[in-house]
Protein backbone atom coordinates (compact mmCIF):
# COMPACT_ATOMS: atom_id res chain seq x y z
CA UNK A 1 0.00 0.00 0.00
CA UNK A 2 1.53 3.48 -1.16
CA UNK A 3 0.32 6.33 1.10
CA UNK A 4 1.20 10.17 0.64
CA UNK A 5 2.10 13.05 2.58
CA UNK A 6 2.63 16.25 0.19
CA UNK A 7 3.83 18.86 2.47
CA UNK A 8 6.41 21.39 0.20
CA UNK A 9 5.80 23.98 -1.60
CA UNK A 10 7.96 26.49 -3.89
CA UNK A 11 7.83 30.13 -2.03
CA UNK A 12 6.76 31.80 -4.71
CA UNK A 13 3.57 29.60 -4.57
CA UNK A 14 2.53 30.76 -1.28
CA UNK A 15 0.36 33.49 -2.29
CA UNK A 16 -2.06 31.76 -4.74
CA UNK A 17 -1.80 28.54 -2.81
CA UNK A 18 -3.33 30.65 0.02
CA UNK A 19 -5.82 31.52 -2.06
CA UNK A 20 -7.44 28.23 -3.01
CA UNK A 21 -7.25 26.87 0.79
CA UNK A 22 -9.41 29.75 1.22
CA UNK A 23 -11.87 28.46 -0.87
CA UNK A 24 -11.93 24.29 -0.29
CA UNK A 25 -9.97 22.01 1.97
CA UNK A 26 -10.00 18.89 3.19
CA UNK A 27 -7.84 15.99 4.43
CA UNK A 28 -5.68 14.62 7.08
CA UNK A 29 -6.64 11.03 7.64
CA UNK A 30 -2.97 9.69 8.48
CA UNK A 31 -1.52 7.93 11.53
CA UNK A 32 1.87 8.81 13.14
CA UNK A 33 3.17 5.64 12.07
CA UNK A 34 2.33 6.56 8.27
CA UNK A 35 3.58 9.74 8.46
CA UNK A 36 7.03 7.86 9.61
CA UNK A 37 6.91 5.34 6.74
CA UNK A 38 6.82 9.21 4.17
CA UNK A 39 9.67 10.51 6.07
CA UNK A 40 11.44 7.26 4.19
CA UNK A 41 10.29 7.73 1.02
CA UNK A 42 12.39 9.12 -1.39
CA UNK A 43 11.78 12.84 -2.73
CA UNK A 44 11.27 15.01 -6.61
CA UNK A 45 9.97 17.02 -8.08
CA UNK A 46 10.69 20.01 -5.86
CA UNK A 47 10.45 18.22 -2.82
CA UNK A 48 7.15 16.78 -3.29
CA UNK A 49 7.54 12.67 -1.01
CA UNK A 50 5.88 10.09 -3.23
CA UNK A 51 6.85 6.57 -4.33
CA UNK A 52 5.50 6.00 -8.06
CA UNK A 53 2.89 3.45 -8.18
CA UNK A 54 4.36 -0.43 -9.73
CA UNK A 55 4.10 -0.96 -13.64
CA UNK A 56 4.93 -4.22 -13.79
CA UNK A 57 1.47 -6.64 -14.07
CA UNK A 58 0.26 -7.59 -10.71
CA UNK A 59 0.94 -10.69 -9.27
CA UNK A 60 -2.61 -11.33 -8.48
CA UNK A 61 -5.92 -11.28 -10.98
CA UNK A 62 -9.06 -9.26 -10.48
CA UNK A 63 -10.48 -12.69 -9.24
CA UNK A 64 -8.22 -12.95 -6.44
CA UNK A 65 -8.94 -9.36 -5.28
CA UNK A 66 -12.69 -10.11 -5.05
CA UNK A 67 -12.65 -13.35 -3.18
CA UNK A 68 -10.64 -11.20 -0.66
CA UNK A 69 -13.68 -8.52 -0.52
CA UNK A 70 -16.59 -10.58 1.96
CA UNK A 71 -19.56 -11.54 -0.11
CA UNK A 72 -22.05 -9.08 1.25
CA UNK A 73 -20.51 -6.39 -0.08
CA UNK A 74 -21.46 -6.91 -3.60
CA UNK A 75 -25.24 -7.20 -2.34
CA UNK A 76 -27.51 -4.26 -3.78
CA UNK A 77 -30.37 -3.22 -1.46
CA UNK A 78 -33.07 -0.85 -2.55
CA UNK A 79 -34.26 0.40 0.56
CA UNK A 80 -31.11 0.80 1.62
CA UNK A 81 -30.36 2.61 -1.90
CA UNK A 82 -33.44 4.89 -1.55
CA UNK A 83 -32.74 5.35 2.03
CA UNK A 84 -29.48 7.54 1.10
CA UNK A 85 -32.14 9.24 -1.60
CA UNK A 86 -34.35 10.12 1.10
CA UNK A 87 -31.66 11.39 3.39
CA UNK A 88 -29.87 13.80 0.54
CA UNK A 89 -33.25 14.88 -0.64
CA UNK A 90 -34.57 15.58 3.24
CA UNK A 91 -30.97 17.58 3.89
CA UNK A 92 -32.01 19.30 0.33
CA UNK A 93 -35.59 20.41 1.00
CA UNK A 94 -34.46 21.58 4.87
CA UNK A 95 -31.80 23.83 3.65
CA UNK A 96 -34.26 25.17 0.49
CA UNK A 97 -36.68 26.01 3.19
CA UNK A 98 -34.14 27.97 4.92
CA UNK A 99 -33.53 29.92 2.43
CA UNK A 100 -36.38 30.63 1.34
CA UNK A 101 -38.18 31.25 4.78
CA UNK A 102 -35.49 31.77 7.02
CA UNK A 103 -32.46 33.55 5.55
CA UNK A 104 -35.13 36.64 3.64
CA UNK A 105 -35.63 37.79 7.61
CA UNK A 106 -32.13 38.00 8.83
CA UNK A 107 -30.71 41.69 9.05
CA UNK A 108 -28.82 42.39 5.44
CA UNK A 109 -25.46 41.56 7.09
CA UNK A 110 -26.21 37.95 8.45
CA UNK A 111 -27.56 37.45 5.08
CA UNK A 112 -24.26 38.11 3.27
CA UNK A 113 -22.87 35.45 5.43
CA UNK A 114 -26.14 33.14 5.20
CA UNK A 115 -26.31 32.59 1.40
CA UNK A 116 -22.57 31.62 1.09
CA UNK A 117 -22.94 28.88 3.93
CA UNK A 118 -26.58 27.88 2.12
CA UNK A 119 -24.61 27.72 -1.13
CA UNK A 120 -22.29 26.04 0.06
CA UNK A 121 -23.77 23.03 1.92
CA UNK A 122 -26.48 22.63 -0.71
CA UNK A 123 -23.87 22.51 -2.91
CA UNK A 124 -22.19 19.90 -0.70
CA UNK A 125 -25.50 17.82 0.02
CA UNK A 126 -26.41 17.86 -4.05
CA UNK A 127 -22.84 16.90 -5.22
CA UNK A 128 -24.35 13.63 -2.86
CA UNK A 129 -27.00 12.95 -4.79
CA UNK A 130 -24.90 13.34 -7.92
CA UNK A 131 -23.06 10.24 -6.78
CA UNK A 132 -26.09 8.05 -6.26
CA UNK A 133 -27.40 9.36 -9.71
CA UNK A 134 -23.67 8.27 -10.90
CA UNK A 135 -24.72 4.70 -9.02
CA UNK A 136 -27.60 4.70 -10.99
CA UNK A 137 -25.60 4.50 -14.16
CA UNK A 138 -23.35 1.57 -12.88
CA UNK A 139 -25.86 -0.62 -11.62
CA UNK A 140 -24.88 -0.53 -8.14
CA UNK A 141 -28.18 1.08 -6.93
CA UNK A 142 -30.13 -1.85 -6.90
CA UNK A 143 -30.22 -4.95 -8.71
CA UNK A 144 -32.86 -4.09 -11.18
CA UNK A 145 -31.77 -2.19 -14.31
CA UNK A 146 -34.79 -0.03 -15.00
CA UNK A 147 -35.32 1.09 -11.87
CA UNK A 148 -31.34 2.03 -12.00
CA UNK A 149 -32.29 4.14 -15.10
CA UNK A 150 -35.60 5.39 -13.81
CA UNK A 151 -33.74 6.70 -10.40
CA UNK A 152 -30.24 7.74 -12.28
CA UNK A 153 -32.38 10.08 -14.99
CA UNK A 154 -34.63 11.82 -12.50
CA UNK A 155 -31.95 12.79 -10.35
CA UNK A 156 -29.11 14.08 -12.75
CA UNK A 157 -31.83 15.23 -14.78
CA UNK A 158 -32.61 17.60 -12.02
CA UNK A 159 -28.67 18.59 -11.64
CA UNK A 160 -29.02 19.29 -15.58
CA UNK A 161 -27.03 16.02 -16.61
CA UNK A 162 -27.79 14.12 -19.51
CA UNK A 163 -28.13 10.90 -17.67
CA UNK A 164 -27.66 8.29 -20.42
CA UNK A 165 -24.82 10.39 -22.38
CA UNK A 166 -22.47 10.38 -19.20
CA UNK A 167 -23.80 6.90 -18.40
CA UNK A 168 -21.61 5.27 -21.69
CA UNK A 169 -19.39 7.81 -21.54
CA UNK A 170 -18.56 7.14 -18.01
CA UNK A 171 -19.18 3.49 -18.99
CA UNK A 172 -15.80 3.91 -21.49
CA UNK A 173 -13.60 5.38 -18.92
CA UNK A 174 -13.85 2.52 -16.41
CA UNK A 175 -13.49 0.25 -19.82
CA UNK A 176 -10.11 2.41 -20.57
CA UNK A 177 -8.83 3.88 -17.32
CA UNK A 178 -5.32 4.78 -18.16
CA UNK A 179 -4.89 4.92 -21.62
CA UNK A 180 -3.84 7.55 -23.65
CA UNK A 181 -5.59 6.55 -26.49
CA UNK A 182 -9.24 5.11 -25.48
CA UNK A 183 -9.56 6.48 -21.68
CA UNK A 184 -12.52 9.17 -21.84
CA UNK A 185 -12.01 12.17 -19.44
CA UNK A 186 -8.77 13.78 -18.11
CA UNK A 187 -6.64 12.20 -20.96
CA UNK A 188 -3.55 13.58 -20.84
CA UNK A 189 -1.37 14.86 -23.93
CA UNK A 190 2.40 14.48 -24.49
CA UNK A 191 4.29 17.83 -24.44
CA UNK A 192 4.71 17.99 -28.46
CA UNK A 193 0.82 17.99 -28.64
CA UNK A 194 0.56 20.88 -26.24
CA UNK A 195 -0.24 24.45 -27.39
CA UNK A 196 3.10 26.88 -27.56
CA UNK A 197 1.52 29.14 -24.26
CA UNK A 198 1.30 26.18 -22.01
CA UNK A 199 4.86 27.06 -20.14
CA UNK A 200 3.08 30.63 -19.34
CA UNK A 201 0.16 29.43 -17.84
CA UNK A 202 1.40 27.02 -15.82
CA UNK A 203 4.56 27.59 -15.01
CA UNK A 204 3.65 30.94 -13.46
CA UNK A 205 1.57 31.19 -9.97
CA UNK A 206 -1.46 33.60 -12.03
CA UNK A 207 -1.78 31.86 -14.22
CA UNK A 208 -2.24 28.31 -12.62
CA UNK A 209 -4.35 29.89 -9.97
CA UNK A 210 -6.42 30.98 -13.50
CA UNK A 211 -6.56 28.08 -15.26
CA UNK A 212 -8.01 25.91 -11.70
CA UNK A 213 -10.79 28.64 -11.41
CA UNK A 214 -11.41 28.27 -14.90
CA UNK A 215 -11.57 24.70 -14.82
CA UNK A 216 -13.91 24.42 -11.91
CA UNK A 217 -15.99 26.95 -12.79
CA UNK A 218 -16.66 25.66 -16.77
CA UNK A 219 -14.94 22.70 -17.01
CA UNK A 220 -18.11 20.33 -16.70
CA UNK A 221 -20.08 21.87 -19.15
CA UNK A 222 -17.38 22.57 -21.61
CA UNK A 223 -16.85 18.78 -21.21
CA UNK A 224 -20.55 17.89 -21.87
CA UNK A 225 -20.47 20.29 -24.61
CA UNK A 226 -17.44 19.98 -26.20
CA UNK A 227 -16.05 17.11 -25.11
CA UNK A 228 -13.06 19.22 -23.23
CA UNK A 229 -10.07 17.68 -21.94
CA UNK A 230 -12.03 13.90 -23.33
CA UNK A 231 -10.11 12.23 -25.75
CA UNK A 232 -9.84 12.67 -29.26
CA UNK A 233 -12.77 12.01 -31.59
CA UNK A 234 -12.46 12.40 -35.55
CA UNK A 235 -15.34 14.92 -35.63
CA UNK A 236 -17.20 16.95 -33.31
CA UNK A 237 -18.09 15.04 -29.86
CA UNK A 238 -21.19 16.15 -27.46
CA UNK A 239 -22.74 14.42 -24.78
CA UNK A 240 -26.24 15.81 -26.39
CA UNK A 241 -25.80 15.04 -29.67
CA UNK A 242 -27.48 11.17 -30.29
CA UNK A 243 -25.48 11.05 -33.63
CA UNK A 244 -22.27 11.90 -32.24
CA UNK A 245 -18.74 9.63 -32.40
CA UNK A 246 -19.40 8.88 -28.74
CA UNK A 247 -22.26 6.30 -29.05
CA UNK A 248 -23.06 3.33 -30.81
CA UNK A 249 -26.72 2.52 -32.61
CA UNK A 250 -27.75 1.14 -30.09
CA UNK A 251 -27.95 3.83 -27.24
CA UNK A 252 -28.97 6.98 -29.72
CA UNK A 253 -32.15 6.46 -28.40
CA UNK A 254 -31.26 6.89 -25.00
CA UNK A 255 -29.41 10.25 -25.25
CA UNK A 256 -32.74 11.71 -27.10
CA UNK A 257 -33.80 10.64 -23.44
CA UNK A 258 -31.12 12.42 -21.41
CA UNK A 259 -31.79 15.37 -23.81
CA UNK A 260 -35.47 15.33 -22.82
CA UNK A 261 -34.76 15.22 -18.94
CA UNK A 262 -32.72 18.41 -19.24
CA UNK A 263 -34.61 20.21 -21.34
CA UNK A 264 -37.15 19.77 -19.20
CA UNK A 265 -36.32 20.62 -16.32
CA UNK A 266 -34.78 24.11 -18.40
CA UNK A 267 -37.79 24.64 -19.28
CA UNK A 268 -39.29 24.58 -15.44
CA UNK A 269 -36.16 26.75 -14.52
CA UNK A 270 -37.48 29.35 -17.22
CA UNK A 271 -40.81 28.95 -15.86
CA UNK A 272 -39.51 29.70 -12.44
CA UNK A 273 -37.29 33.28 -13.55
CA UNK A 274 -40.66 33.72 -15.23
CA UNK A 275 -42.37 33.72 -12.02
CA UNK A 276 -39.91 34.52 -9.61
CA UNK A 277 -37.03 36.63 -10.88
CA UNK A 278 -33.66 35.50 -12.73
CA UNK A 279 -31.81 36.22 -9.29
CA UNK A 280 -33.62 34.47 -6.82
CA UNK A 281 -32.96 31.28 -9.78
CA UNK A 282 -29.54 31.75 -8.80
CA UNK A 283 -29.51 32.25 -5.55
CA UNK A 284 -31.70 29.01 -5.02
CA UNK A 285 -30.44 26.90 -7.71
CA UNK A 286 -27.39 28.12 -9.30
CA UNK A 287 -25.00 28.69 -7.53
CA UNK A 288 -25.16 25.71 -5.54
CA UNK A 289 -25.48 23.77 -8.88
CA UNK A 290 -21.89 25.57 -9.83
CA UNK A 291 -20.55 24.31 -6.40
CA UNK A 292 -21.92 20.74 -7.27
CA UNK A 293 -19.95 21.02 -11.11
CA UNK A 294 -16.81 22.11 -9.42
CA UNK A 295 -16.89 19.48 -6.93
CA UNK A 296 -17.29 16.63 -9.87
CA UNK A 297 -14.78 18.23 -11.95
CA UNK A 298 -12.28 18.27 -9.05
CA UNK A 299 -12.93 14.74 -7.76
CA UNK A 300 -12.84 13.19 -11.44
CA UNK A 301 -9.32 14.69 -11.62
CA UNK A 302 -7.65 14.41 -8.57
CA UNK A 303 -8.27 10.33 -8.73
CA UNK A 304 -6.82 10.18 -12.24
CA UNK A 305 -3.90 12.89 -11.97
CA UNK A 306 -0.94 12.92 -9.04
CA UNK A 307 2.89 12.25 -10.35
CA UNK A 308 2.65 8.92 -9.01
CA UNK A 309 0.08 7.65 -11.40
CA UNK A 310 1.25 5.87 -14.71
CA UNK A 311 -0.71 5.75 -18.20
CA UNK A 312 0.00 3.44 -20.80
CA UNK A 313 -0.34 3.71 -24.45
CA UNK A 314 -1.24 0.60 -26.63
CA UNK A 315 1.93 -1.39 -26.45
CA UNK A 316 1.42 -1.82 -22.31
CA UNK A 317 -2.18 -1.34 -21.38
CA UNK A 318 -4.36 -3.31 -19.88
CA UNK A 319 -7.74 -2.85 -18.30
CA UNK A 320 -6.30 -4.29 -14.08
CA UNK A 321 -3.35 -1.86 -14.34
CA UNK A 322 -5.16 1.23 -15.82
CA UNK A 323 -7.84 0.48 -13.34
CA UNK A 324 -5.32 0.44 -10.45
CA UNK A 325 -4.37 3.58 -11.86
CA UNK A 326 -6.40 5.33 -9.54
CA UNK A 327 -5.48 7.39 -6.23
CA UNK A 328 -8.25 7.07 -3.01
CA UNK A 329 -8.28 10.76 -1.47
CA UNK A 330 -9.27 12.24 1.72
CA UNK A 331 -12.14 15.08 1.60
CA UNK A 332 -12.26 14.81 5.45
CA UNK A 333 -15.92 14.77 6.86
CA UNK A 334 -16.95 15.37 2.78
CA UNK A 335 -16.12 11.71 2.47
CA UNK A 336 -19.46 10.74 3.85
CA UNK A 337 -21.32 13.50 2.10
CA UNK A 338 -20.28 12.27 -1.32
CA UNK A 339 -20.98 8.52 -0.07
CA UNK A 340 -16.98 7.60 -0.41
CA UNK A 341 -16.46 8.07 -3.83
CA UNK A 342 -13.54 10.45 -3.13
CA UNK A 343 -11.78 7.84 -0.57
CA UNK A 344 -12.34 4.20 -2.18
CA UNK A 345 -12.49 5.06 -5.69
CA UNK A 346 -9.74 2.14 -6.17
CA UNK A 347 -12.44 -0.37 -5.31
CA UNK A 348 -14.91 1.52 -7.38
CA UNK A 349 -13.02 1.28 -10.21
CA UNK A 350 -12.08 -2.60 -9.57
CA UNK A 351 -16.17 -2.97 -8.94
CA UNK A 352 -17.83 -0.68 -10.34
CA UNK A 353 -21.59 -2.39 -9.63
CA UNK A 354 -20.65 -2.62 -5.88
CA UNK A 355 -22.57 -0.14 -3.59
CA UNK A 356 -21.08 2.41 -2.59
CA UNK A 357 -22.50 1.75 1.16
CA UNK A 358 -19.85 -1.33 0.64
CA UNK A 359 -17.04 0.08 -0.48
CA UNK A 360 -15.37 1.33 2.63
CA UNK A 361 -15.42 -2.56 4.09
CA UNK A 362 -14.13 -3.50 0.38
CA UNK A 363 -11.38 -1.11 0.43
CA UNK A 364 -9.95 -2.21 3.70
CA UNK A 365 -10.29 -5.71 2.43
CA UNK A 366 -8.46 -5.46 -1.04
CA UNK A 367 -5.60 -3.22 0.74
CA UNK A 368 -3.57 -6.26 2.05
CA UNK A 369 -4.24 -7.89 -1.93
CA UNK A 370 -3.04 -5.12 -3.63
CA UNK A 371 -0.01 -3.89 -1.38
CA UNK A 372 2.05 -0.82 -3.44
CA UNK A 373 -0.34 -1.22 -6.12
CA UNK A 374 -3.46 0.62 -4.15
CA UNK A 375 -2.76 4.21 -4.06
CA UNK A 376 -4.46 6.84 -1.87
CA UNK A 377 -3.37 10.17 -0.95
CA UNK A 378 -4.29 12.41 2.40
CA UNK A 379 -2.70 15.85 0.99
CA UNK A 380 -5.32 18.45 1.52
CA UNK A 381 -7.53 19.11 -1.48
CA UNK A 382 -6.33 22.78 -1.98
CA UNK A 383 -2.39 21.66 -1.30
CA UNK A 384 -3.11 18.61 -3.72
CA UNK A 385 -5.04 20.56 -6.36
CA UNK A 386 -2.32 23.31 -6.51
CA UNK A 387 0.33 20.43 -6.99
CA UNK A 388 -1.01 18.38 -9.63
CA UNK A 389 -1.67 21.77 -11.44
CA UNK A 390 1.91 22.33 -11.07
CA UNK A 391 3.17 19.12 -11.10
CA UNK A 392 1.45 17.19 -13.86
CA UNK A 393 1.14 19.15 -17.31
CA UNK A 394 1.83 16.36 -19.59
CA UNK A 395 2.83 12.84 -19.88
CA UNK A 396 6.24 11.19 -21.75
CA UNK A 397 7.85 7.88 -21.23
CA UNK A 398 10.91 7.55 -19.12
CA UNK A 399 12.67 4.30 -18.87
CA UNK A 400 9.94 2.18 -20.13
CA UNK A 401 8.36 2.19 -23.58
CA UNK A 402 4.54 2.11 -23.47
CA UNK A 403 4.66 3.93 -19.62
CA UNK A 404 4.13 7.19 -19.67
CA UNK A 405 4.50 9.69 -16.30
CA UNK A 406 3.38 13.25 -15.39
CA UNK A 407 5.81 16.14 -15.80
CA UNK A 408 6.46 19.34 -15.84
CA UNK A 409 9.72 20.25 -17.49
CA UNK A 410 9.75 22.82 -20.52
Amino acid sequence: MIEYNITSFMPSDHLCFFVVCSIMGAGGRMTEKEREKQEQLGRANGGAAYQRSPTDKPPFTLGQIKKAIPPHCFQRSIIKSFSYVVHDLVIVAALLYAALVWIPTLPTVLQLGAWPLYWIVQGCVMTGVWVIAHECGHHAFSDYSLLDDTVGLVLHSWLLVPYFSWKYSHRRHHSNTGSLERDEVFVPKQKEALAWYTPYIYNNPVGRLVHIVVQLTLGWPLYLALNASGRPYPRFACHFDPYGPIYNDRERAQIFISDVGVLAVSLALLKLVSSFGFWWVVRVYGVPLLIVNAWLVLITYLQHTHPALPHYDSTEWDWLRGALATMDRDYGILNRVFHNITDTHVAHHLFSTMPHYHAMEATKAIKPILGEYYQFDPTPVAKATWREAKECIYVEPEDRKGVFWYSNKF
